[in-house]
C-alpha cells in the first residue's frame, strides 16, 4: 500500500506534518519502537510508529531520523500522547532528509494502525490479487466485453493500490489508469521502453527494475503469441522475433522483494492482457491481407484497372466513412541483424505497424487505419491520406521521413542492442492506382539511401532522390577513399605543416558559389589574401576553381570525405 492511503484511512487518526511530495512510496511492513537505535529490526519500507521515548532532548532527534532513512524505512509515525504534540527539531530532521512524519492522534492505539497495515500488505492481499487475476480472467474468456488491458489496470489501482501502465515496444501508452495523475511524460515512456528492451536482449530476468526520477518501476513483457505452450519450444525461439513487436507492463513499484507468489500473479496479469494482444493482432488480418494482396498485384506488373479495383476494397476498410478514394504513401522497413539469423520479414511488418502510428494515439487499435504487408526480409505499409481539396496537390500531405522516427529511435537503438538495424524509406503520395508501383520503387530506393547511412535506426524520403545525395551512398568505398584522397590529402598536408586553413578556404568558396566579395566577407579575410589560397590550393591539385567540372569535383570530395 501507499502511504496515500493511510491518510484517507480517518479511522487511523493520522496528521501530515512534512514529506507531501514522498506519499507515493509503498509501506511493505509496520514497526513500534522507542529504542534509540532500532535498525538491527528494520528491513526497509516499514511505517514506524514511536512514542518519542527515546527522545530526551533536541540533539536526539537528527542521529533517531538518520538511523531510520539508512534503514530505509517508508515513514516516520510520531505519538503524541508522551509530549502533547510532536516537537519541531524532530520536524526539523525528518524536513532535511525528506523522511514523511505523521502526528498520531492520541486517542488512536498503534495497535489499530499496525492492524491495519498488517492487513494491507499480508497474505491476504495476495489471496486478493489472485481473485482479480481470475475474475478478469472470466471476464475476458467471456468475449471483448471483458474490455481490455484498461480493466486489468483498473483493476490493479482498486484493488491492489497498484499504478500500472501497459507501453508498446516503442514507448507509446497503450492502456493507462483512468485517474492517473500526472500521467508517464513521453521521455519517460521511452526511456522505460529502451531499458526493457536492452534488459531483454540481454537475457536478464524479468522483472527488470528501473529507478528514474527518484521512482522505482518494474517492467513486465507482454509475450504476444500466448497460445503457443511454454516449454521446450518457445524457449529455443530466438528474442529477435518478438522483442521489437511486445508489449510490456510497467507498474510503478520495486518488484524486487516481492514474494514468488505475488509475482507470478503479475505474470499472469501479463498473460491476461497478451491476450487482448492477441485479439487486436488478429483484428490486423484482413488489413494484412488487403495489403498484401495489392503489393502481389503491382509487383507481378497487373494492369492498374486491377490494383485500383483492390484499393477501392481497401479504402472503406481503411477509412470507414470516407466518401472519395484516398491517395497512398508506400513506406518500406527492414530488419537487419549483423549475423543474419532469423526471418525479418515479419518483425518488420509488426514493428512497421506501430512506427507508423501517430506517438501521441493511445489505445491497442492502434493501426486500424494502416494496411502492412511483408515479402521476404522487407515490409511494406500502404498508407491512405484523405483526398486533399483542388488547391493542393499533395505534394505536402503524409509522412515525412525526418519526423518519422524522431519518437522511436531511442528505445529501438536498445532493442536493436548493437547487433542489427532498423531502416525505412517513405514514397511521395500518389493519386491512383497507376502511380503505385512507382512509388513502391521510389521507398525501396530511399530505403537504400537510409541503409547507407552510419546508425542504428535510419530513415529517408521521396524528397531526397532527386539530388547527388541518392548517389553519394552508393560509391564503393575504396573509390571514395580514393578520390577523396587524391583531391583533398595536399590541401590537409599543407595545413598541417602550415596552417593555412585551405581546405576551410576551399568549403567557404564554394558554398558562396565562386563568389570572392562574399567568400572574403564570411571569411573576414582581404580579397588578395583569398586570392593567394585559392592560388595555393589550385597550385597544390592541379586543379582550376574557374571551371565547373573541378569545383563540382571539389564539392563531391567534401561532401564523402
Amino acid at each position: 500500500m501507499r502511504l496515500r492511503a493511510l491518510l484517507d484511512t480517518d479511522a487511523l487518526g493520522l496528521k501530515l506534518l512534512g514529506g507531501e511530495d514522498e506519499l507515493d512510496r509503498s509501506v511493505r511492513g509496520v514497526m513500534t519502537t522507542d529504542l534509540r537505535d532500532p535498525s538491527r529490526y528494520l528491513s526497509g519500507g516499514e511505517l514506524v510508529l514511536t512514542g518519542l521515548a527515546w527522545r530526551r532532548d533536541a540533539d536526539d532527534s537528527e542521529p533517531f531520523v538518520r538511523i531510520l532513512v539508512q534503514a530505509g524505512v517508508a515513514a516516520l509515525a510520531a505519538g503524541e500522547a508522551e509530549l502533547g504534540s510532536v516537537p519541531e527539531d524532530l520536524l526539523v530532521a525528518c524536513a532535511r532528509h525528506r523522511l514523511p512524519l505523521f502526528a498520531v492522534n492520541e486517542s488512536v492505539a498503534f495497535a489499530t494502525i499496525t492492524e491495519h497495515v498488517v492487513r494491507q500488505v499480508s497474505g491476504e492481499r495476495a489471496g486478493d490479487l489472485a481473485a482479480v487475476v481470475d475474475r478478469h480472467r472470466r471476464m475476458m474468456t467471456s468475449g471483448p466485453a471483458g474490455g481490455g488491458p484498461d480493466v486489468v489496470l483498473d483493476l490493479l489501482g482498486s484493488d491492489l493500490d497498484l499504478r500500472a501502465w501497459v507501453l508498446s515496444p516503442t514507448g507509446r501508452p497503450v492502456a493507462g489508469p483512468k485517474d492517473a495523475a500526472p500521467a508517464l511524460s513521453a521521455e519517460v515512456c521511452a526511456q522505460l521502453a529502451a531499458d526493457h528492451l536492452a534488459a531483454t536482449r540481454a537475457g536478464r530476468r524479468a522483472p527488470h527494475r528501473v529507478p528514474l526520477g527518484g521512482t522505482t518501476y518494474s517492467l513486465f513483457p507482454v509475450r504476444a503469441g500466448t497460445r503457443t505452450p511454454q516449454g521446450a519450444g518457445a524457449a529455443a525461439r530466438d528474442v529477435r522475433e518478438t522483442v521489437l513487436s511486445d508489449w510490456l507492463l510497467v507498474v510503478e513499484a520495486d518488484a524486487g522483494d516481492w514474494a514468488e507468489e505475488r509475482l507470478d500473479l503479475l505474470h499472469g496479469v501479463t498473460q491476461l492482457i497478451a491476450v487482448e494482444r492477441d485479439r487486436r493482432d488478429a483484428a490486423r488480418t484482413v488489413r494484412r491481407r488487403l495489403a498484401q494482396e495489392v503489393l502481389e498485384l503491382v509487383q507481378t506488373g497487373a494492369a492498374p484497372a486491377e490494383v485500383a479495383a483492390r484499393l477501392r476494397v481497401a479504402a472503406p476498410v481503411l477509412l470507414p466513412g470516407l466518401g472519395a478514394a484516398p491517395h497512398w504513401q508506400v513506406v518500406v522497413a527492414r530488419v537487419e541483424w549483423t549475423d543474419g539469423g532469423t526471418e525479418t520479414g515479419p518483425v518488420a511488418q509488426t514493428l512497421l505497424e506501430e512506427i507508423l502510428v501517430d506517438p501521441l494515439a493511445t489505445g491497442p487499435e492502434h493501426s486500424d487505419r494502416i494496411a502492412v504487408a511483408h515479402t521476404g526480409d522487407e515490409a511494406v505499409a500502404l498508407v491512405p491520406l484523405p483526398a486533399v481539396s483542388s488547391e493542393h496537390d499533395g505534394s505536402e500531405t503524409g509522412i515525412l521521413a525526418d519526423a518519422l522516427l524522431a519518437s522511436v529511435r531511442e528505445p529501438l537503438s536498445a532493442g536493436l542492442d548493437g547487433d542489427g538495424r532498423v531502416t525505412l524509406g517513405v514514397s511521395a503520395a500518389v493519386h491512383s492506382a497507376e502511380g503505385l508501383r512507382g512509388a513502391l520503387e521510389e521507398a525501396r530506393h530511399a530505403r537504400r539511401v537510409a541503409a547507407a547511412r552510419p546508425g542504428r535506426v535510419c530513415a529517408a524520403g521521396h524528397q531526397e532522390l532527386a539530388s547527388h545525395v541518392l548517389l553519394l551512398p552508393f560509391v564503393p568505398d575504396d573509390v571514395r577513399r580514393a578520390f577523396t584522397a587524391r583531391l583533398l590529402d595536399p590541401l590537409r598536408d599543407y595545413d598541417r605543416r602550415h596552417r593555412a586553413e585551405l581546405i576551410p578556404t576551399l568549403e567557404a568558396f564554394l558554398d558562396c558559389d565562386g563568389s570572392w566579395t562574399r567568400c572574403a566577407g564570411r571569411l573576414h579575410l582581404h580579397v588578395n589574401t583569398l586570392r593567394y589560397r585559392v592560388g595555393r590550393i589550385e597550385q597544390l591539385t592541379g586543379r582550376d576553381l574557374s571551371r565547373l567540372e573541378d569545383k563540382l569535383d571539389f564539392f563531391l570530395a567534401l561532401r564523402m570525405s
